[in-house]
């Protein structure tokens, strides 16, 4: 056990969502450091998405140990689960999971709502916050359903940062997104892992899945991936550019993306 780390995984397998008794990817050993900055290539359908859920608490391992800051996750209680859990955030894919019926602005606020007890003015002073950091203040009052793909992905990631989590988690979040709002991302995330002011000066760590390792070859710390049903520890950057993995070489040709070039 590494007391350091933010979240660890021993020997573990995991799920394939909605098939909870087949294993996704098996063998997944790693140590996500605090402040680390991981990046999980894999083609689509290899279990990216189910070990985000997985890290996120969403599922449970089918086996092995799974630890959120130094804790093994079945011998916590309920609640001591949901403490741990809510110091992590998850950004779906193509802005999943937002709610149309509420505003921008009240789908960030819902978390503060409901996990933190704040009052309608206490949470309009975070949202507001947040709005400003991911420059979506313009859209708060419109729904999600109302607006462009590119922004609802910024809304999910604006959601994900209302609690202040201590490790944000993404699932292929530049996926359909054009070159200008790449940047953005990329930029952006950057700034959470030296410290943005929105998570209070402290340096986020952060864990991208995804299927073009291109936009974070320069930018991961740590580099994985997932190879027919199995975890492949690569390293860091040096080891990135020596490796003679097959997979890797495929994953940064980008022979599997799907996003649209242009603009958002």
């Amino acid at each position: 056990m590494n007391p350091a780390a933010a979240i660890e995984m021993s020997c573990v397998s995991i799920a394939a969502a909605g098939v909870l008794e087949t294993a996704a990817v098996e063998g997944i050993d790693c140590a996500i450091g605090s402040g680390d900055y991981w990046v999980i290539g894999g083609p689509p359908g290899s279990g990216k998405s189910d070990l985000v859920a997985t890290l996120a608490g969403l599922y449970r391992p089918l086996k092995g140990t799974l630890r959120f800051f130094g804790r093994d996750v079945a011998t916590m209680d309920e609640d001591t689960f949901l403490v741990a859990r809510l110091r992590i955030g998850l950004v779906f894919e193509n802005g999943g999971r937002l709610f149309n019926h509420l505003t921008v602005a009240e789908n960030i606020a819902l978390p503060l709502r409901y996990h933190n007890g704040h009052d309608a003015t206490r949470a309009e002073e975070r949202v507001s916050r947040i709005l400003g950091a991911t420059g979506l203040a313009p859209l708060a009052s419109r729904r999600p359903v109302e607006i462009k793909h590119a922004w609802r992905q910024r809304v999910g990631l604006a959601r994900a940062l209302a609690l202040a989590p201590e490790v944000l988690l993404f699932d292929n979040p530049l996926a359909g997104l054009g070159r200008q709002e790449s940047r953005w991302w990329r930029e952006f995330l950057a700034q959470l892992a030296a410290g943005h002011e929105v998570l209070g000066g402290r340096p986020a760590t952060l864990v991208i899945a995804s299927h073009d390792l291109r936009p974070w070859a320069d930018q991961g710390r740590q580099f994985a991936l997932l190879r027919q049903k199995r975890w492949v520890r690569i390293g860091g950057r040096e080891e990135l550019a020596g490796s003679a993995e097959p997979l890797l070489g495929e994953l940064l040709a980008a022979e599997f993306s799907f996003g649209r070039p242009g603009g958002p």
